[in-house]
């Protein structure tokens, strides 16, 4: 029997959900604007959407397995990829806070079409797990949403709303660049975002 007081139906989870599906249909529904509008629109919801993230409640998950994955690879890159060709020569930008950048030799490029596409996957899947009225579902939905925004796009998305920042203040105009090589897309499962994290935080083995 679920509980309307289970934590998992609380304000602060409502919240996060109602942003999180404010995002990711700005997201599929890129294609329908101008790059310069859709900084604008970032440029209000992801503050508001780390607030919300940053107030999920402290969960232990039921499953050992990890959550069902619904976002494939050619997803992420149909989102990606309408972002980058909006955003044009805004964006990429040098991420002063990556951990590689004291290894380099200079700074870290990233692009905020790329971050964007992170930050959209992790809440696709948490709302297509989230919709599934199952508690313990949910409930993991909730946890893995909360673990994943600490270590991987909380900071992704204060990264892109810097850059996104100093653009919309800048002056400047978005320029198209050239279309990218379809072999650049070429990635192996092994190194994709999700399969990467599933290894840092599962600790099962796989």
């Amino acid at each position: 029997m679920t509980s309307k007081n289970d934590p998992i139906y609380s304000r602060s989870v409502v919240e996060f959900t109602a942003t999180a599906m404010e995002f990711c249909k700005y997201a599929e529904n890129a294609g329908r604007m101008k790059g310069d509008e859709l900084f604008k629109i970032l440029q209000r919801i992801l503050p508001y959407l780390y607030i919300k993230a940053s107030l999920l409640p402290s969960l232990e998950p039921y499953f050992e397995d990890g959550n069902e994955k619904f976002v494939t690879e050619a997803d992420w890159f149909r989102i990606h990829d309408e972002l980058r060709n909006k955003f044009g020569t805004a964006d990429d930008y040098v991420d002063m806070a990556d951990e590689k950048f004291n290894e380099a030799e200079g700074p870290v490029a990233s692009s905020i079409s790329e971050d964007m596409a992170d930050i959209y996957q992790d809440l696709k899947d948490f709302l297509l797990l989230y919709q599934t009225g199952t508690q313990e579902v949910m409930n993991d939905a909730v946890w893995e949403s909360r673990l994943n925004f600490e270590n991987y796009w909380g900071q992704k998305l204060l990264n892109s709303l810097r850059a996104i920042h100093r653009f919309i203040y800048s002056g400047e105009e978005i320029s198209m660049t050239e279309p990218r090589d379809p072999d650049d897309q070429a990635r192996k499962t092994s190194d994709w975002f999700i399969t990467r994290r599933q290894k840092d935080f599962r600790g099962n083995g796989k």
